[in-house]
């Protein structure tokens, strides 16, 4: 969800939330109002009448509301002395609606001359109900109002101010550690923005300087290394081909050269393992995974042999994936290399193409291996001849193209790799 409609969510659910406890207050204060006025109303009408009755006697034999407001009674003083006006809201039948109707009524007492009167005073009032649903339709269309408005608002305001943000986050999104490109900022009126535009700026050119660094330490350190290790291993040859050696003297320098050979490897393995997690093989290009196994089992040929081994390619489907042709060669050659070095004399191997799956089983030792640690740098599972590195390269060449590789057990060692 976006900013803007993450912040309008929350608005929405706040106002939900106030906006009826609002309208409970005001309900409440706009009541006790409505009464207050009323009641100040009947209370005039009390003294006009009172008012009117010294000229109009007349007035004082007005027993029932038939044609006004009113009605009086005369009551002996033993029932007037203590009572005290009254207001209170009861239902009186009315002749223009046929039904009864909420009213508010005075109770009160005076006197005239020696004689006391019971008065009542009338006056209509709003329906609780009514009111109580006019409100809430004139509540909900100030929510909807309300709503639609900050819509308006984030849509237009706030997305305008937002935009520096936006710009910065697109430009943070495309930035690539291998083909960096300078951030574009433009200084805005925003405090928060300006510092977040420098601080992104200063951490990026901090990794960029970093990997700057890290990259060409890898590169000159393997090719540092590379001339010492071929000089040592010519000379311990040289060494050996004199025959000058005793057997124990050749075993410590065969098994020296061993060392040595398997050090030269793990150095190319890891130098390739660096590039590829650095992205450096931008280019891509249409790879027939058909012909690419043919040519590797081909290059392979000489070592299946020798191990015996049975090899099936099923080929369901042409497969065509978009990757660097080298690292595609290499993919392949060390699933092959894995799936001959860790199999038996006589074993076999199968390997299946479909147009976005690629299978490679190998028969090998009777237990599972770890799926946790297969695929990490110098996991060697039984074997102590590898170095750990090939099947941690397989999986940086795969998930450089968004391709996923999984490993699975049963009965034989399947690797499993999905476009």
């Amino acid at each position: 969800m976006k900013l803007l409609n993450y912040t309008s969510s929350y608005f929405s659910v706040i106002l939900l939330v106030i906006i009826p406890i609002w309208a409970g207050l005001f309900y409440f204060a706009m009541l006790d109002e409505i009464y207050d006025s009323m009641d100040d109303g009947l209370g005039n009408q009390k003294l006009l009448i009172i008012s009117k009755a010294s000229s109009d006697p007349l007035i004082l034999y007005k027993k029932d509301f038939d044609e006004g407001n009113y009605s009086i009674n005369p009551i002996p003083f033993e029932h007037a002395k203590n009572h005290k006006d009254t207001y209170l809201d009861t239902m009186m039948y009315m002749h223009n609606e046929n039904d009864f109707e909420p009213v508010r009524m005075l109770k009160t007492v005076f006197a005239d001359g020696n004689q006391y009167y019971f008065m009542k005073v009338i006056t209509s009032m709003v329906e609780e109900d009514d009111l109580i649903k006019e409100l809430l339709y004139s509540l909900l269309w100030l929510y909807l109002g309300l709503v639609f408005t900050i819509l308006l608002l984030n849509n237009l305001l706030l997305k305008k101010i937002w935009k520096p943000f936006n710009r910065l986050i697109d430009q943070v999104s495309k930035f690539r550690l291998e083909d960096a490109k300078p951030l574009i900022t433009n200084k805005t009126k925003i405090d928060e923005f300006n510092t977040l535009n420098h601080t992104i700026d200063t951490l990026l050119q901090t990794n960029i300087v970093a990997y700057t660094n890290q990259k060409q330490l890898i590169e000159n350190a393997s090719h540092e290394l590379q001339t010492p290790l071929a000089i040592t291993m010519n000379k311990l040859e040289i060494l050996a081909e004199e025959g000058q050696l005793t057997d124990h003297q050749a075993q410590l320098v065969s098994s020296a050269l061993d060392n040595l050979t398997r050090l030269q490897r793990l150095n190319q393995s890891l130098l390739l393992l660096s590039k590829i997690e650095n992205k450096q093989f931008p280019e891509t290009s249409s790879v027939n995974i058909n012909q690419l196994f043919h040519r590797v089992l081909e290059d392979f040929s000489a070592q299946i042999v020798f191990h015996r081994l049975t090899v099936r390619l099923d080929e369901h489907a042409e497969c065509n994936w978009q990757m660097h042709p080298d690292l595609a060669d290499i993919m392949a050659s060390n699933l092959i290399r894995n799936a001959i070095s860790h199999n038996y004399p006589g074993g076999n191997i199968t390997i299946l193409i479909e147009s976005d799956l690629l299978v490679i089983k190998n028969s090998g030792k009777n237990f599972g291996l770890d799926n946790q640690n297969i695929f990490k740098r110098f996991y060697k599972g039984q074997s102590s001849n590898s170095t750990g590195i090939g099947l941690a390269i397989v999986k940086a060449v795969v998930e450089l193209y968004n391709f996923t590789i999984s490993y699975e057990f049963n009965t034989e060692h399947v690797f499993i790799i999905r476009k």
